[in-house]
């Protein structure tokens, strides 16, 4: 096998890799209110790193089964975990202000008025 006379040994063949599929872009809810508006882009800047997807057991923006028992605590409950921070049961964490200390409070209550709007029952 190591014959300067012995031809080149075939290059190893590899399946082609089947092309990935193409995720879908989530489309975010926009509405015609300018406060929702203004939580929107609060969202988008701050909190989507989270709630997009449920890290620390944040509740998915538009899961309604998610959100159901959250928004049943009330807004005023929803606005002071989101302002001080929250640490529930099974692992689920919020930091203080998303983690993001220039949010006002009012910064604050259109994220929370946007995300709950974005994920109540139709």
């Amino acid at each position: 096998a190591c014959s300067p006379d012995a031809p080149p040994a075939a290059p190893a063949t590899t399946a082609e890799p089947s092309p990935s599929p193409t995720p879908t872009p989530r489309v975010f809810p926009q509405f015609d209110d300018a406060h929702l508006q203004a939580g929107r882009a609060v969202w988008l800047g701050t909190c989507a790193g989270c709630h997009d997807v449920g890290i620390a057991g944040a509740p998915v923006l538009g899961d309604v089964a998610d959100w159901a028992p959250r928004i049943a605590q009330g807004r005023e409950v929803l606005l002071a975990h989101a302002r001080e921070g929250f640490f529930g049961s099974g692992g689920t964490m919020m930091p203080a202000r998303g983690g993001n200390e220039s949010l006002s409070d009012a910064d604050i209550a259109a994220a929370v008025d946007y995300m709950v709007a974005a994920s109540r029952a139709p």
